[in-house]
């Protein structure tokens, strides 16, 4: 493809990105639209606080240019895109973050800020107004005996138009309504572990609402293995993965799972794998491993386009969204 046809950013990353992890980057980026123009589809994964470090700004394009088909990412990250959404203006950034001190860290409680590296999530205006509106849906389904997954709960909040009146940025630039409004798929394991996960379970453990209103993380693989049955023939699905941690090592295993557990012999492997990570190979972490190590566990094939990009994920990822959208 001539570089006319591609805007600065890409034209910029091409000429410049020659070598190491640049280069790296580069790679993957030309490796995922291969992937697509071939009649691919791609599973991106997010870890860490992605959605508070604003991602959705180019994931939002992405969704709704269809770039992908299906996301896995934490719980953190499904509700901390709609909070951004909310309560933007509320934030507050610490630019001085390494400096702050232990009382500095109480102080920022006190006055009701939670820390995420460089930025201050506003306890009132982003968990409690997320709270009153989500758990009138939690209640309803509980009375109502019907059971929902977690995204399936935020894409009600967000489509009924209930938080319209908070907006604070550009709905474009969130993800998330852009997923909500495509109903893309989305996993969300060990989603108990978020903010909106502790809150449900304060309902359950107060008696207020079943458990069971909550469908699974069983049932997240469930459904991801009957997904991924459905939409692995030709090219197969790709796998970007942002971070590491149970976001992408959930999804990951559907294919051993399918393999060796549902004895489906014929079952693809992933048909791309790109992480980004700048965890270390050497402490056994899964989100240290380099793509070769997924070849034993048999989610990789021998000649799966495997690339890894040994950086920050903030920086990285944008870039490779503006390759694959052309900007």
């Amino acid at each position: 493809m001539s570089n006319t046809a591609r805007g600065p950013i890409s034209n910029f990353i091409e000429k410049n990105y020659l070598h190491f992890n640049a280069a790296a980057l580069m790679d993957a980026a030309k490796g995922y639209e291969t992937h697509l123009l071939e009649g691919g589809k791609m599973m991106v994964t997010l870890a860490g606080a992605m959605s508070t470090a604003e991602l959705g700004i180019s994931l939002a394009e992405m969704i709704r240019q269809d770039k992908i088909d299906i996301i896995s990412c934490t719980g953190a990250n499904l509700e901390e895109d709609i909070m951004n959404l909310v309560a933007h203006s509320h934030y507050k950034r610490v630019p001085n973050y390494r400096d702050l001190s232990p009382q500095d860290e109480w102080d920022l409680l006190e006055n009701h800020y939670n820390r995420v590296t460089d930025t201050c999530i506003p306890e009132e205006e982003a968990f409690r107004r997320l709270q009153k509106h989500i758990h009138k849906i939690w209640k309803d389904a509980d009375d109502n005996g019907e059971r929902y997954f977690p995204h399936e709960f935020m894409y009600k909040i967000l489509l009924s138009g209930e938080l319209e009146q908070y907006y604070e940025i550009d709905p474009k630039n969130s993800w998330m309504l852009a997923a909500a409004e495509k109903n893309l798929p989305i996993v969300v394991p060990g989603w108990e572990d978020s903010t909106m996960g502790n809150i449900f379970a304060s309902y359950v453990i107060k008696g207020q609402i079943n458990a069971t209103t909550m469908k699974s993380g069983i049932e997240y693989m469930a459904w991801l293995a009957d997904w991924y049955v459905k939409n692995s023939e030709g090219k197969g699905i790709g796998f970007f993965q942002i971070g590491g941690g149970i976001a992408g090592d959930f999804p990951i295993c559907v294919v051993p799972m399918l393999y060796q557990d549902m004895e489906m012999e014929n079952i693809p492997f992933w048909s791309y794998f790109c992480q980004i990570s700048d965890s270390t190979t050497s402490y056994g972490s899964y989100s240290g491993a380099v793509p070769n190590e997924k070849i034993t566990w048999g989610k990789l094939d021998i000649n799966t386009p495997k690339f890894i990009v040994e950086s920050d994920a903030t920086i990285v990822a944008p870039l490779i969204f503006a390759w694959i959208l052309k900007q």
